[in-house]
Order: C-alpha cells, then structure tokens, then sequence
C-alpha cells in the first residue's frame, strides 16, 4: 500500500461542482416508468362491482362495498359497489387489473402517501372523472403535497391488456349449419358443444354472477357451469332443475338476458350460458334416473293450470313437487303452447319440447289437450271443481296492420302453426313479411326454406318491411344477422299502406317512409312521409306485427283488473284480482320470453302453495 498523499483530501473538493447521482428529494423527483404500478385508479362508469378483483387478490387487499350513489342494475349487469383498497395489505402485483373484465381498473404513476393515521390507507378508488378534487393538473401538483387525496391527473401506469389478461375474452365457437346449408331443411341449425368444448366455454366463467342477478328466474349460473367445467353434467341438469324445469327448451330459444350481463361480455364475448344449459340437457339421457325427482307427500289440492306453454309447464312441475295435484288444459294437441307454434324446427325441434313435457308428465301431472277453456270445459267449472287456477295462455292472438286489402294477409302465428305440420302451407314465389320482430325473422326464415323445397332451382325472394329503423328493430341481433345470411332482404323504416291486387291477385305492398315510431313520451306513435312511397313487389303477404291475448272465457261477472299496459294485474303472490286465480306468463310481464314466464310461474307456485297451506 502506497504512502497517502497530503493532497488526497483536497481532490474531494471536485465533487463539489459536479451533479450529485441521488436525487433531491422532494426538490427532485424521478420520473416512474410508463408502466408503473402504483395506486389504483377506477373508472366507476365502466366498473360493474363484478368482485373479480377482489376474489383474486392474494393479500385479501379489496373488498367490496356498498355505494349508495350508484343505484344497481341487475338487467345490464350492474352492482352497487365499489372495491375499497388497503394500502396496508397491498403488494402492487397487478392480478387485479389483469383480472378486471371491463378495465376499468388501473394501477397509476402515484405512489407517495405519508401519514400517521392507518386508516387513511384505506379508501375507494376512484379517478377525475368522478373525483377532481383529488386529481390535479401537473401545474396544480405539488410533491409536496402528495398523497392519497392529493393526486396528479392523467398519470396512468398499469393497465389491463386483453392479450395477457386472465380470462379469455373471445368463446369457444359453436358450431352449427352454414347458411346455404340450414336454408334449405328444417333441421335444427345448432349443432351444440362437444364434452371438451363444453368444457373450455365453461373454463371461461368468472363466477361475478352478475348473469344470476340478471336472469328472471335467478338460475344458479355459475353453480351449474362450475358443474360442466368439472365434467358433472349431472350435478349441472340438477342445479338447472331447481328453478326451471325446462332446460332442453330454454338451452335452445332463451332470450339470455343473463349473458347481455356477463362481465366479459363488456370487452369480449360473454360466456356462452344458453349453450351450456342446452349442453347439460342434452347430455343426459334420462331425466328421471338422472335428477332422482319424485312428488312431495299428497296434500289432498289441486291445481287448474290454463295453458300448457312455459309457464303452465313450470308452475305444474313446482306444484307438483310440493305434493299437489295438477291438471293442465290446452287447446293444442300437445304440451308447449306459443312455444310448439312458433319457434320453427331449426331452431326448437319437438323432440327437445317433448323431452321437458315427457318428464314433467311422468311426475304425476296430468294433461288435457285439445280441450279449450270456454268451450270444452267452463272457466267456473275450474272454479269449483280445483282449491286454485292459474292462467298462463299466452299471446294467441296475430294482430293485424289494419291497411288496405288486409284481408289478403296470412296471419303470422297460423303459417308458423301450419309449416310444422305434414302438409306444409304452399307459399309464393316473391314473399312480403310485415314485421321487424322475432316472429317476423322466423317467418321470413320459414318461407325461404319452403321456398326452396317448393321451388327448387328456381328464382325467389323473401322481404320483411317494418316502421322500426335498424336501431329500433326488436328483432336480435342474431336473427337479424341469420335471417340477412340466409338471403332475406330486409327493409327498415318503411311502413305498410296497402296491399296492392291485380285481378283478385297480390302482386305487392305499397309502403311509405315512416318520420318515427314513438313519440316524445316513448309512446308508439307511428308518424309517416307521406310523400315518400315505395312498392314492394310480391305475391304474398304475411304479417307478423305482434300478438295478443284472448281471456273471453273468463265470465263478466268476474272482475280482472289490468295494469297500463293492458296486462294482468297480479300481486307480489302471483295472483289476480280474482281470489285464487294466479297468473303468468306474456300475459302479465312486458318482456314476453320463456324464461320470465317460468319465474312468474315459480312465483306462483310459491303464493298457491303459500295459500293451500293456511286452509
């Protein structure tokens, strides 16, 4: 070791004049990297409450709380909370980001709190769309000031990428017949899942349940696709079972309000619920072995049910399984009601309807088709004779347009009711379909493929004309897109005038341009350009604007009240201005699907049997 130099101490003095390499604190401060992981940020007008955050961390750092400024909306899959983060606990890993399925959760470029009280490492993120107290511009920012409640503004570091994110976004496709295929038979267009396929859709669920929230007859959801993705399709169809008994029929022509909830729906595809269900029914062969159901103890009543659609068939299987007897009446030859008229084979075969009646039947419920309250049998004789009657007739009703030469038209529910039978309806060549609803879609569908039975090689057409404009259609948007797939040329926003006759013949449509359909209030109020006209050229006519109930079997004397909107009146029992006459169904509700119908009918159940018990 050399000897030190009397100089060594004075070469410091260099450093003096050069930059020092730590920072300054606070008068410096280093720019974090553009993806830091700092304090979160919530978009709470994108955030669902979904929890998903919440069940990943792994630290138990979020926990969701009630906000009473947001008000829940189980229909488009929105709770009334929040995740409430605790800085104490927190690890700044990320999982829930990653995990967040609208990304409204971010982590920030922020990560400066000091303070002395541990409770102010506890808050509810949010970010300056709803708090621009706390987040400021970077002239306003202060460091020293920095911390939870003092923030800068558009200083976003970690956020969700769907390419690494922890669910998949995109669903297991399904597969099913291509257009040219399906247009020409009747054969259900659906092919349906695979076990493994199943499988991986199943993967896919979050378990949020928001879908559960969303659904009317709040279906345990998530229980039973856990059960699929588990490979128990057995424990599945059973969890199903427990408030719909008809899941053959509802896996195939459900409306799926539940998946217009789904939290993955809001940056992906949400997860495939209907085919799921659909797949646990089908997986089953035998219902009765399988679900291990039998009737409850005999309690000595008995039930009425008018109309065997989803609801009769629902409110028939909960009453039955509570140990009552249950007769239904239909006019029809077979169980089903609306559902064995409308929804044509390719897309609700028989042998599906057949399966979920079949099981219902073998309970021990009882069934009197082709009988007509009425006229076969009385409405007071139900009365009498049965301790409670429910109705659940449906919409039977085709309305009508009321335009010139309507006389001409086919009634939409009479052709879908005819095309099912043997001898199918001869249909035209140049085919005009009023209407821009679902029934319109399985119309105009139905024509095209007998169309093509009928006149083979030849050239046809299939039209549909309705006041609605693209946006305004009821129809979904997966008959929209099915029905212009299969060549059905569609025209919105046009309105019908009249049917144009040559010699006694329809040769067309006269149709003028609608100004709009509803009127400030929402109320339908149909408004046209008179000036604008177009001819649709045709040699038959179908309309299919809607339906309507019929419920002239019920005596005069017998008060029914209604509500507004000209349906039923029931109480929270289910039951109608009539004591012990319950209803359900598309009589009553405005959404007019079968899954409602089945939650009117548990509903029901639950007031008949609630009523039989205190006599």
């Amino acid at each position: 070791m050399g000897k030190p130099s009397i100089l060594s101490p004075f070469r410091a003095i260099k450093y003096l004049f050069q930059k020092p390499v730590t920072l300054r604190y606070p008068f410096e401060k280093k720019e974090p990297a553009p993806r830091y992981r700092g304090f979160h940020l919530n978009d709470w007008e994108q955030c669902t409450g979904c929890g998903n955050c919440a069940d990943i961390c792994p630290n138990e750092a979020i926990t969701m709380i009630d906000v009473p400024e947001i008000e829940p909306d189980p229909d488009s899959g929105e709770k009334g909370e929040r995740p409430q983060l605790d800085y104490g606990r927190c690890c700044f890993c990320g999982l829930c980001v990653d995990i967040c399925p609208p990304g409204s959760l971010r982590l920030s470029r922020d990560y400066l709190h000091i303070h002395f009280d541990t409770d102010t490492f506890t808050f509810v993120p949010q970010d300056d769309k709803k708090d621009c107290e706390t987040f400021l511009p970077a002239e306003e920012y202060s460091i020293l000031k920095a911390s939870l409640t003092h923030r800068r503004r558009d200083y976003e570091g970690f956020s969700s990428d769907l390419d690494y994110a922890l669910f998949e976004p995109e669903r297991v496709p399904m597969a099913e017949l291509p257009a040219e295929e399906r247009k020409s038979s009747f054969i259900e267009q659906v092919i349906g899942y695979s076990t493994e396929e199943a499988i991986e859709e199943a993967a896919r669920c979050l378990e949020c349940e928001l879908c559960e929230a969303a659904c009317p007859a709040n279906l345990k959801i998530a229980d039973y696709v856990k059960a699929i993705y588990e490979g128990d399709s057995a424990r599945a169809l059973r969890t199903i079972f427990e408030d719909n008994p008809l899941p053959a029929i509802c896996g195939r022509i459900c409306m799926k309000h539940c998946e217009d909830a789904c939290s993955l729906g809001l940056r992906g595809e949400p997860v495939a619920i209907r085919w799921l269900k659909r797949f646990a029914s089908d997986s089953v062969q035998d219902y009765r072995e399988t679900l291990g159901i039998q009737p409850g103890p005999a309690t000595g009543k008995s039930i009425a049910v008018i109309g065997a659609g989803a609801g009769g068939l629902a409110l028939a299987y909960h009453l039955r399984l509570k140990g009552h007897d249950v007769t239904v009446f239909d006019s029809l030859d077979a169980g089903g009601g609306m559902l064995r008229i409308g929804p044509p084979r390719y897309r609700l075969p028989e042998e599906a309807l057949d399966r979920d009646v079949d099981f219902i039947a073998s309970l021990g419920v009882e069934f009197h088709f082709n009988t007509t309250v009425g006229k076969d049998v009385q409405f007071d004789e139900l009365l009498q004779d049965y301790d409670a009657v429910f109705i659940g007739v449906g919409l039977g009703v085709s309305r009508t347009a009321r335009i010139e030469n309507e006389d001409r038209a086919i009634m939409a529910l009479d052709f879908l009711e005819q095309s099912k039978l043997d001898t199918r309806p001869e249909v035209g060549r140049q085919i005009i379909v009023i209407g821009g609803g679902n029934v319109a879609m399985d119309v105009a569908r139905t024509c095209v493929r007998l169309q093509e039975a009928q006149y083979p090689g030849e050239e046809t057409s299939t039209k549909t004309v309705c006041l609605e404009s693209w946006d305004e259609m009821p129809a979904t948007e997966e008959e929209i897109k099915e029905s212009k797939e299969e060549g059905i040329q569609i025209n919105p926003a046009w309105g019908p005038k009249a049917i144009i006759l040559e010699d006694g013949e329809v040769k067309g449509l006269d149709c003028k341009a609608v100004k709009s359909v509803f009127d400030e209030d929402g109320r339908f109020s149909p408004t046209f350009y008179e000036d604008k006209t177009m001819v649709l050229e045709g040699d038959m006519v179908i309309e299919a604007i809607g339906q309507g109930y019929d419920l002239s079997f019920i005596p005069d004397e017998l008060s029914l009240e209604f509500t507004e909107r000209r349906k039923v009146k029931v109480d929270e029992n289910g039951m109608t201005s009539i004591e012990g006459v319950f209803a359900g169904g598309d009589i009553v509700n405005v959404n007019m699907d079968a899954v409602t119908a089945i939650a009117d009918a548990k509903r029901a159940a639950e007031g008949i049997h609630k009523m039989l018990s205190q006599h």
